[in-house]
């Protein structure tokens, strides 16, 4: 088993190892992936914090040995706040940073990966886990255009979102839809819901194909198209715009 850490923006992880493969995720800055296999310049990957597989580009990745990967596992891990921030690497390069970027033992707006410095001069996280904080980081998001597997503000999907909302508040919780509703305590009601509770919806065949984080007045936000709004009730979500229910309303979750 060897390790790699992301060294850059964003890679994307694909289902199979091929540049034409679907994206299914995304690695940001900072996070670290246990490599199980290599084939024609991909390497299938293991993301530590949710565990979730995939292959990615060998060019893409900072191999490290487990020594430095067991420090950087051990260090505190601030997270980036600002929509986009930039990182000075040794004084000389420049680093773009997206919003949830891991910053590996960050001490006076200093980190060190391996052999290179950085500094940081952006804002970061409050890890607490409060509600306010995740209704607030949630709608830090409006507006982000959907993209499958994507888990920034320039692209992301439904349970992308609510992975790295819950992210910036120091919560971790696994990559699809379908394993997040596995977490958590299940509300019986919506009445019973507090703004932060995680909504999922499923399809005809009560397949979980969608989630949400809610918000106070009975709305919901999630991303459909784009990160949006709607109203919520104990049928679903109703958009306005098309004047109809969308989603239908299978679980609550409470994760805090």
């Amino acid at each position: 088993m060897s390790f790699g850490i992301c060294h850059l923006s964003v890679i994307p992880v694909r289902k199979e190892p091929s540049d034409k493969s679907e994206m299914t995720t995304q690695l940001l800055f900072g996070e670290t992936v246990a490599i199980s296999e290599s084939y024609q310049g991909w390497l299938k990957i293991r993301i530590i914090t949710d565990n979730y597989e995939g292959w990615i580009d060998s060019k893409q990745i900072l191999k490290i040995e487990s020594d430095t990967f067991n420090e950087i596992e051990k260090s505190d891990k601030q997270l980036s706040l600002d929509l986009v921030q930039v990182a000075h690497m040794n004084r000389q390069k420049v680093i773009p940073l997206l919003m949830g970027s891991t910053l590996p033992g960050l001490k006076d707006k200093v980190f060190q990966i391996v052999n290179d410095e950085y500094h940081y001069d952006g804002m970061l996280s409050d890890r607490n886990g409060s509600r306010e904080k995740i209704v607030e980081y949630a709608l830090m998001y409006l507006n982000a255009p959907y993209l499958w597997g994507g888990k920034t503000p320039f692209g992301i999907d439904c349970s992308g979102l609510v992975q790295m909302v819950y992210k910036l508040s120091g919560i971790p919780l696994l990559r699809d839809a379908a394993e997040q509703v596995e977490q958590g305590e299940t509300l019986s009601f919506i009445s019973d819901a507090l703004p932060a509770d995680l909504l999922f919806f499923d399809n005809e065949d009560g397949d979980i194909i969608h989630t949400g984080i809610l918000l106070p007045d009975n709305k919901v936000i999630h991303a459909s198209g784009k990160v949006r709004i709607d109203k919520i009730d104990h049928q679903g979500i109703f958009n306005e715009e098309q004047k109809k229910y969308t989603h239908h309303l299978r679980l609550i979750k409470r994760i805090i």
